[in-house]
């Protein structure tokens, strides 16, 4: 056997028990009161390192554990970094952990973007500033319920590509990412004057069906050609068996994570088996949860958070919170699960997290902000305060010019549109995120109700179909897969393909979009489409439709179209939430700035969130609706100054609305109509 691999029989046996089967706590003085000192050491020079025989990590030669929470600056806006970091100084955490999504970098092979709010390097210079430790996860795979866990969409470009393997087009892929970003990484890594304490090596390996140790062996070898031989390198799994059995690797250090419904006995025992000496480390301790788009608004009791925190405390455990603050999936960003059926991740990334999605400290931060301060002492000075909020009201919507999607295909896709005998994914014509348009005729008469279908799970993720310019409705991956259609032989057949999101976790994260199998009509196959890529974001980010001359529309309200609107800020931009009263499904747009996907009936999520930080003062703030389904007869949008997270639209009930977070008052604006009596 390999002397790297790790054993696939029984794994190590842990130590001789002490109480409920954990080995004894860590004798590095960390469970000692904080009024203790601990004990001082003289290291040769600046050092983060672990300490097997003393079960704990040494800083600078001193006994260290750090108390963390997670963030990802890829779901905060830029100038709202400062802010949610300073919060989670001052909730006495040591460190931070940060995700680096590869796909948010690496938008296509070769060409790499860390401009603005892709600026890891500022990021990660402000956490220094702000005098906070980080824990880097670098990848390559992320999971984070982000789109396709990370990894570029461009990587299925090749069909036959095995992700997250010794495959060679995939490694060579990899490599290349890495030689790019880690090298911004070196300099700030803590033995270098930075502030990296330790890196991360994959994610969650163990949850992958692969087990692929040559893989593994690959990434820790390139990890320590570029980041040398003095980093910390560790892996994170869950506390299965099998999971620990294929996600770590000898000289990884192996953590494990788990949420506050776990035995902490039980969670560390696991670690144990494959870590018999070193520190405790809980990477993931899940202060709330994901929402899927038709399920119920996940929380989860902070007196619970609170309490499994402290007893990891106890225990002299290191512990990093996920999340401490969520965030948002702007954009196309927001991943999916695959559990017996497709669940796409709604726009929110709130998570219940002791941070909210708009950065304010919640009841939760409280409880866990006392749990440390019995550990060690908290920041003096006063916790930042919610940031201001303001209800805008009332905005109404315009229908614009030939407002129909299908109306402006010259201006969403000005290359035209691709030929092909049958349907291509989305990846065959090298299209990312958002939409396509796949068009067609019909080759006969259909006088009478017949069968327009689609093979199993073939429409990924929905389709919006239109006869003739008239919208017929909607099929879905796992849902509707037929619809009954009249027509005359050579009438256009338009299906608009929508991405809700890659998988980001599972078995198979190979999840390729698009019509993966042709449409039939009464059992017969249709064929010689016209596909066509549409660049709607970089339309709009070039001034359409605002910049249109008006014209009218002679359709009615069904079907993909886009609506307008402007708003002014009264002096100041303030963040907002915006409602979608009547609105079916679609995406926001804001000064150019893409809000996410909304989706009311489908719930649970009702509210997007609008930064203050993309909106303009002095001038018109110019908002744009895709609206995919149907909007309602008067279309207008309410902006308020909280979130709503009802589970649907057709439900509501004053006691579904989630409990505001803390927040400052806000007045609503003079002349506008305020949203208490809608």
């Amino acid at each position: 056997m390999d002397i790297t691999e790790r054993p696939l029989g029984p794994l190590q046996p842990s130590p001789p028990p002490l109480q409920l089967g954990l080995p004894a706590p860590p004798t590095c003085g960390l469970q000692t009161p904080i009024t203790a000192r601990l004990p001082q050491a003289y290291p040769p020079a600046r050092s983060f390192q672990l300490d097997y025989e003393d079960d704990c990590f040494r800083k600078d030669g001193a006994p260290f554990r750090y108390i963390s929470g997670s963030i990802h600056y890829a779901r905060v806006p830029r100038p709202a970094w400062r802010d949610r970091l300073l919060k989670m100084y001052m909730s006495g955490l040591s460190a931070v952990q940060v995700y680096i999504p590869w796909n948010y970098h690496e938008p296509l092979p070769g060409v790499y973007d860390f401009a603005g709010d892709r600026d890891v390097e500022a990021f990660l210079d402000l956490t220094a500033e702000l005098g906070l430790l980080v824990i880097l996860r670098p990848g390559p795979y992320i999971c984070a319920e982000w789109e396709m866990g990370g990894l570029p969409a461009w990587l299925l470009w090749k069909p036959d590509i095995v992700l997250r393997s010794s495959h060679p087009a995939y490694l060579a892929a990899v490599d290349s990412w890495l030689h790019v970003l880690l090298p911004k990484i070196k300099p700030r890594l803590y033995q270098h004057g930075g502030n990296i304490i330790s890196v991360q090596v994959e994610n969650e390996y163990g949850s992958y069906y692969a087990c692929d140790y040559e893989y593994l062996r690959h990434l820790l070898g390139s990890f320590r050609a570029l980041l040398g031989t003095e980093v910390l390198l560790f892996t994170t799994d869950g506390t299965q068996v099998w999971e620990l059995r294929c996600g770590t690797l000898q000289g990884l250090y192996a953590t494990i994570d788990f949420g506050p419904d776990s035995n902490v006995t039980e969670a560390f025992g696991a670690q144990r088996r494959v870590e018999p000496k070193g520190p405790l480390v809980n990477s993931e301790y899940y202060t709330g949860w994901l929402d899927y788009w038709g399920e119920a608004h996940a929380s989860t009791s902070s007196a619970r958070v609170a309490q499994g925190l402290e007893d990891m405390l106890e225990l002299g455990a290191s512990v990093n919170m996920y999340m401490f603050h969520g965030g948002t999936n702007f954009a196309y960003w927001s991943g999916a699960d695959f559990k017996d059926q497709y669940k796409p991740v709604t726009t929110s990334y709130d998570y219940d997290a002791p941070l909210s999605e708009a950065g304010d400290p919640t009841e939760k931060l409280f409880a866990i902000r006392t749990v440390i301060s019995k550990f060690q002492p908290l920041p003096v000075g006063p916790m930042p305060p919610a940031t201001p909020k303001y209800a805008y009201g009332r905005v109404v919507l315009q229908k614009v010019s030939h407002a129909d999607l299908l109306d402006v295909l010259d201006v969403l896709c000005p290359s035209g549109p691709i030929q092909s005998q049958f349907p291509l994914t989305f990846e065959a014509i090298k299209q990312a995120h958002g939409f396509v348009l796949y068009r067609t005729r019909l080759p006969r008469d259909v006088l009478d109700p017949t069968t327009l279908g689609a093979p199993p799970h073939s429409v990924c993720d929905r389709g919006y179909v239109m006869l003739q310019q008239e919208y017929q409705g909607t099929l879905e991956r796992d849902g509707q897969t037929m619809l009954r259609v009249m027509g005359r032989e050579g009438d256009t057949l338009d299906v608009l393909l929508e991405n809700m999101g890659r998988i980001s976790f599972g078995a198979n994260i190979s999840d390729f979009k698009g019509l993966l199998g042709n449409l039939s009509l009464d059992s017969s196959p249709l064929s010689n489409w016209l596909i066509y890529p549409l660049a709607i974001d970089t339309a709009i980010q070039q001034g359409w439709p605002h910049a249109a001359l008006p014209k009218s529309s002679s359709r009615g309200r069904a079907g993909p179209a886009f609506y307008t609107g402007t708003f002014e800020t009264p002096g100041i931009a303030w963040d907002t939430f915006v409602k979608f009263p009547g609105w079916t499904k679609g995406q926001l747009w804001i000064n150019g700035f893409n809000l996410g996907r909304y989706w009311p009936p489908r719930g649970p999520q009702q509210t997007l969130f609008v930064p203050g930080s993309v909106l303009h003062v002095g001038r018109p703030n110019n908002i744009t609706v895709l609206e995919l389904e149907g909007a309602p007869p008067t279309p207008f949008l309410l902006f308020l100054d909280q979130p709503l997270f009802n589970r649907t639209l057709t439900g509501l009930r004053v006691g579904e609305l989630a409990p505001p977070p803390l927040r400052a008052a806000s007045p609503n604006a003079q002349g506008i109509e305020s949203p208490h009596l809608l």
